[in-house]
């Protein structure tokens, strides 16, 4: 039991290779929540057997885990001492082309939807190509479905344009679960000053990324440096629209980053925001290596200057509000 800590710690993106071990280190973290990827360009069969296999780690591992659906299945956590799974799409593959897949989805324990990963989907333009044409006829009526069930837009891997529509379009306040701001570190999956305020400004929440890729200085970036950019980003933005989406793709094979880029829409290696030479998952910064370091923030934070209160708002107090707000029905 958790009593001791008063607000929940809560990860909003995490793709690790799910294991005993890494539940385990998720408990010593003190991680209440997590959002878990169950897909990158996976049809909704795919998808499917992807929440079969999570059934088996909840069963098998339900001393340190259980599905989360809800924001009071993080209060739950807190109380039990374990952790609350919530699932989420990278890409809006699994609805293949039939918006009532959206319904059934959410049915069956999704609650985050990316409206594109890298690439144009059917919903919404990818961040890698060359032209954004915006939201399409059925991503504006996949955003109200959505809407309607309780499912959050996400708009991390998304392009600009497409990124400030959604906002706009949505009847619920969205979330970019996973990128940092570019004026920080320009990597291109980041966020324009333009969308981070669009975004605070309707309700979003932003959650930070600990990816050695979206960080300044890479896998060498410092845990002064990262919560020097949060201070920053909250004064921009504001403290209560900030959280952590840490992007950890623990104990992955390095396979896996070429399913993540490459899927099955490509013949020829696309390396994303790697190198020939750097194709793998990238160094963790020696701070956060696993989930067992998610701790290590909170002392960064509050050399930031952060209050007690307002560190307990970025470790997963915001996310918590968010989740209440989000998952429900629209009344």
């Amino acid at each position: 039991m958790d009593a001791k800590i008063a607000s929940p710690v809560v990860d909003c993106l995490q793709y690790a290779n799910w294991s005993p071990s890494v539940f385990a280190e998720m408990r010593a973290g003190g991680v209440h929540a997590v959002h878990a990827t169950i897909a990158y360009h996976e049809n909704f069969r795919e998808t499917v057997a992807n929440i079969i296999a999570w059934n088996r780690h909840f069963e098998r591992n339900s001393n340190l885990i259980f599905p989360g659906r809800s924001g009071s299945d993080i209060e739950r956590a807190m109380r039990e001492g374990r952790t609350a799974i919530f699932f989420g799409l990278q890409n809006p593959s699994p609805i293949e082309d039939d918006i009532g897949l959206i319904e059934v989805c959410h049915a069956l324990g999704v609650r985050f939807m990316q409206l594109s990963y890298n690439n144009q989907s059917l919903l919404a333009t990818g961040c890698y190509e060359d032209e954004d044409p915006g939201i399409t006829r059925f991503g504006r009526q996949a955003i109200a479905e959505m809407n309607r069930v309780g499912m959050v837009v996400d708009m991390s891997h998304s392009a600009e344009r497409s990124t400030l529509q959604a906002i706009e379009l949505s009847a619920r306040p969205i979330a970019i679960t996973h990128a940092n701001p570019h004026w920080w570190h320009p990597a291109l999956r980041n966020k324009s000053d333009t969308v981070l305020k669009a975004l605070t400004r309707s309700g979003g929440m932003l959650g930070l990324s600990l990816y050695p890729h979206h960080v300044k200085d890479g896998s060498n970036c410092t845990l002064e440096s990262f919560c020097t950019m949060v201070a920053e980003t909250a004064s921009r933005y504001g403290v209560k629209h900030v959280g952590i989406g840490s992007d950890l793709c623990q104990d992955q094979p390095d396979s896996v980053v070429t399913w993540m880029r490459n899927g099955r829409w490509s013949k020829v290696i696309d390396y994303g925001e790697g190198t020939a030479s750097a194709a793998g998952f990238p160094r963790q910064p020696d701070w956060f290596a696993s989930n067992a370091d998610l701790g290590n923030l909170r002392g960064g934070l509050q050399k930031a200057g952060f209050s007690e209160e307002e560190v307990g708002d970025i470790m997963g107090g915001n996310w918590l509000r968010f989740y209440n707000a989000s998952f429900g029905p629209m009344s």
